[in-house]
């Protein structure tokens, strides 16, 4: 079954991978809050980036997700398009020229999940793969 926007609310741990062409991979954990605001949800994210031969640093991000479009609209958190999808096929894409975002989330173990952004452009090339889990 696929997950409804409201069943993402609460609190989840975070462990993210990313693998860049030609450099060694790094590492984020940390945690997620979706909580409710306005017709949808503000996702927040806070945790530690790790990259080999480098001290780690404090990273967040903020997005808005909320229904419409094919399922569930993420918006960033200045309110720009990001992406949308839909839950029951959970692919979708973000042109940020000149580089292509390209996401598959995977709900099949919910509430375990997985988002899986390929990045590819003039200067990037690389794979984040990032598993959720409540806290």
């Amino acid at each position: 079954m696929a997950p409804k926007l409201v069943d993402f609310e609460g609190e989840w741990r975070i462990e993210r991978i990313i693998r860049a062409v030609g450099q060694p991979e790094a590492r984020f954990s940390g945690h997620a809050v979706f909580r409710p605001e306005g017709a949808g949800l503000l996702y927040r994210e806070e945790g530690e980036l790790t990259m080999p031969g480098a001290p780690s640093m404090r990273a967040e991000r903020v997005y808005r997700w909320s229904e419409g479009g094919a399922g569930i609209v993420v918006t960033f958190s200045d309110g720009r398009a990001f992406h949308d999808f839909d839950p029951a096929a959970p692919r979708a894409t973000h042109w940020c020229d000149p580089d292509d975002y390209r996401v598959a989330y995977d709900f099949s173990g919910w509430p375990v999940w997985r988002a899986e952004w390929r990045v590819r452009g003039p200067r990037k090339d690389y794979v984040m793969v990032s598993d959720y889990r409540r806290s």
